[in-house]
């Protein structure tokens, strides 16, 4: 069985606020990602795009549209969606390319420098979102028409050959969600629908609304957040989703393509850094150093994360180490950061959020090589 590392707490009402969020302080659980780790994403400055030989120079207009590829996972919507500033920003993609090779059915597989590109987008005071993202559960339930209904799993089960048509379409549609969450980087996965699943839960519970014991039942695995899509396929009603990520509840709609894209933004607004955003000197401590080994670890968590600008360790008391650390965006941003790296928050929770000491800036961590 997956083990969890979400806390799973009940809470009092819900409070409709801007955006189509809802913060949940009763009558649904909470699931809060205090120490499961984000998901180290590969290949984000990778892509394989179609090499058009029609074109006046068909390798040059490839690495364009592989860098706007680029560009959507690292740097979101907004820019890759702006091909002007995109060219002023990098007007020779090709300056940027380490690697290429043709790919099958007339595509072009293309690897860039993504550090150089994120020097240039920090530069530009453009947003960058780093490799460790949060991994997403996504519960599917689909509506085929004529009493045929079925929730989308990791795996099709075993079917006879008159059932082959039901798990050709499952797969067709998770495809597609992977795909487009791929494009983005944004890490999903689709729950096992094992003996523990189908006990907990139906498609009647998925259909109904019944997001508390989908949330219950999504403990087992070591996701951050929660997506619930509800959809009815050949019909004119509007697809229904609904997004927890942080104690929070955003209502969507729409195909899954649109969805996993607003998804991605929402994550890329809380996760991405600025390359304008100021830095802070933030004290933090870290608790449980014990080993050599636990030492380099706590280091290594530090020195990957694109958040932290420089540390220094400032005092050595015990198994507790405190650092101080020059971080982009401030104590807030170091704090999601270090929670999704796998240390373990100590600070006081108060009121929906951890709170800071205004005054210091300090934070407390604790480390477990079981995280």
């Amino acid at each position: 069985m997956l083990k969890s590392r979400y806390k799973i707490r009940p809470v009092v009402r819900g409070h409709r606020v801007a955006g189509g969020f809802t913060v949940l302080i009763t009558g649904l659980l909470v699931l809060f990602a205090t120490s499961a780790p984000a998901v180290e994403v590969t290949a984000l400055y990778t892509a394989q795009v179609m090499l058009d030989p029609e074109e006046q120079n068909p390798r040059a207009s490839a690495y364009e549209t592989a860098l706007l590829e680029v560009l959507l996972r690292v740097a979101g919507s907004d820019l890759s969606s702006d091909p002007e500033k995109v060219g002023l920003l990098f007007p020779e993609p090709a300056s940027y390319v380490v690697q290429f090779r043709p790919g099958a059915d007339d595509t072009l597989w293309v690897s860039f420098d993504g550090d150089a590109i994120e020097r240039t987008l920090r530069s530009a005071g453009q947003t960058v979102w780093g490799s460790d993202r949060p991994l997403t559960l996504v519960w599917l339930a689909v509506d085929w028409g004529q009493g045929e209904r079925e929730v989308l799993g990791a795996d099709d089960p075993e079917r006879d050959q008159d059932e082959a048509r039901s798990i050709d379409r499952n797969r067709l549609l998770r495809q597609r969600v992977l795909d487009v969450a791929e494009r983005r980087g944004l890490p999903v996965v689709f729950p096992l629908l094992d003996t523990d699943d189908l006990q907990k839960i139906s498609f009647s519970d998925i259909w109904g609304g019944f997001d508390e014991q989908l949330l219950e039942a999504s403990s087992r695995y070591d996701v951050n957040s929660v997506l619930i899509g509800r959809i009815r396929a050949d019909s004119s009603q509007r697809n229904r989703w609904s997004y927890y990520f942080s104690g929070v509840e955003q209502v969507l709609s729409g195909e899954p393509e649109f969805v996993i894209g607003q998804v991605a933004d929402v994550l890329a607004a809380e996760f991405a850094i600025s390359g304008d955003a100021p830095l802070a000197t933030i004290e933090l401590g870290v608790s449980g150093i014990d080993s050599v080994e636990a030492y380099a670890a706590v280091q290594n968590v530090l020195s990957d994360l694109s958040v932290v600008e420089a540390f220094s360790i400032a005092e050595v008391s015990g198994e507790r180490i405190r650092y101080r650390v020059s971080a982009h965006g401030g104590a807030d941003r170091l704090r999601r950061a270090l929670r999704f790296s796998g240390l373990i928050e100590q600070n006081g929770f108060e009121g929906g959020r951890f709170s800071l000491d205004p005054v210091n800036s300090s934070l407390e961590f604790f480390y477990s090589p079981e995280q």
